[in-house]
């Protein structure tokens, strides 16, 4: 899961959407340094990493990268995830739109950022200025993002190139999202995540 999905679930679970978009810029164990409800996101947010990964259709989804990929599937895989999920949006949840929904996001996390660290401000700039969260919906917008992803992180290159096996096996890829999503997403509301 990226950062679309994330703050979905955590606002599903009524967790703190500062933790849970936060979790990837903290290491080791954040209590102390935030609050217990951030504390508690950026815990969510981990858990549902964990069982994300797990997933047989997850890890099912890594079989449709070519060899040269498969390292970085995981990472492409999480950002092909946000884009089902704003594409699909309306389907999911039909009470709001994505639009509202990032507004009201947006508006919980944007006050505590001089609190973060400066990465994480950083990301905020763009993520909101750019409305990242919406555009995932764009396909070519993946495109950029794993490009932009791949120009950051030079280890990380492959990513650019892992766009070619998004676009190739987009319907199977779609499927897998569909038969795990709705069902992380009644865990969420359910509370045990």
């Amino acid at each position: 899961m990226n950062f679309l999905a994330h703050l979905h679930l955590a606002q599903l679970a009524e967790s703190s959407l500062l933790g849970n978009l936060l979790a990837d810029f903290v290491r080791g164990n954040p209590a102390g340094e935030y609050s217990p409800e951030v504390v508690a996101g950026i815990m969510m947010h981990r858990r549902v990493d964990v069982l994300t990964d797990t997933l047989p259709e997850v890890r099912a989804s890594r079989d449709y990268f070519s060899p040269e990929f498969r390292r970085v599937a995981p990472i492409t895989l999480d950002v092909v995830w946000d884009h089902f999920l704003a594409r699909h949006w309306q389907q999911l949840e039909p009470g709001r739109s994505l639009q509202c929904f990032t507004q009201e996001a947006r508006g919980q996390i944007v006050p505590h950022l001089p609190l973060t660290p400066a990465r994480f401000q950083n990301l905020n700039h763009y993520l909101w200025q750019q409305r990242w969260l919406e555009r995932y919906a764009e396909l070519p917008f993946i495109a950029t993002a794993l490009q932009g992803m791949a120009s950051r992180r030079p280890r990380l290159g492959a990513l650019a190139g892992s766009f070619a096996d998004v676009e190739r096996n987009y319907h199977q890829l779609e499927t897998y999202f569909w038969q795990f999503y709705p069902q992380i997403m009644q865990q969420a509301k359910n509370k045990t995540l």
